[in-house]
C-alpha cells in the first residue's frame, strides 16, 4: 500500500497536533495538581496576578462532594495526556475518545467561568489558566482533519 505525499504530510502534521496537546495537557495538570495539593493542605491560595484565588476555592463550587474540583481535573488532564500520546502514536480508535472528553472539558470550563463571573463575582488566575489550556487543547483537537478523526 502506497502512502500519497499529501497523505503522508496530513498523518504527519496530525501526529504533532496530538503531541502539542499532550503537552498543553501537562501544563494543565500542572495546575491541577497544585491546586489540589494547597487545597488538601488547608492553606489559603493567594493570587500574584488577580486577587480572588481564595474565594473561588473555598466556595462551594470547588468540590464535588469531599473531592476537590482540582483533583478532578488533574484526573481530567491526565486523561487527555494519555489519550492524546495514544493518538499520536497513531492508536486512531482514541481520538474519537479525546474529541469527546476535550469537549466535556471545555463545556466544563464554560460553566465554571460562569460561576466564578456571576456567581462567586471572584475569579482565580490558576482557574483561569486551566480554561486557557482547555481552551487550547479544544483548539488543538478541532484542527485534526475530518478524515483522520474517528
Amino acid at each position: 500500500m502506497s502512502v500519497s505525499p499529501s497523505s503522508a504530510t496530513e498523518t504527519t502534521g496530525v501526529v504533532w497536533i496530538y503531541l502539542i496537546a499532550a503537552l498543553i495537557s501537562l501544563v494543565g495538570l500542572a495546575d491541577a495538581i497544585y491546586l489540589t495539593v494547597e487545597h488538601l493542605s488547608g492553606e489559603s491560595l493567594r493570587c500574584t496576578i488577580i486577587s480572588g484565588c481564595s474565594e473561588v476555592l473555598s466556595s462551594p463550587y470547588a468540590h464535588v462532594g469531599s473531592v476537590p474540583l482540582a483533583a478532578v481535573g488533574a484526573a481530567a488532564y491526565f486523561m487527555v495526556f494519555s489519550l492524546a500520546t495514544l493518538a499520536a502514536f497513531r492508536y486512531a480508535f482514541v481520538a474519537a475518545i479525546l474529541k469527546i472528553a476535550v469537549a466535556m472539558m471545555f463545556l466544563t470550563t464554560l460553566w465554571l467561568l460562569y460561576l466564578q463571573a456571576f456567581v462567586i463575582h471572584h475569579f482565580c488566575q490558576y482557574c483561569l489558566l486551566s480554561g486557557v489550556v482547555s481552551t487550547a487543547l479544544t483548539v488543538a483537537v478541532r484542527l485534526t482533519p475530518r478524515s483522520i478523526r474517528s
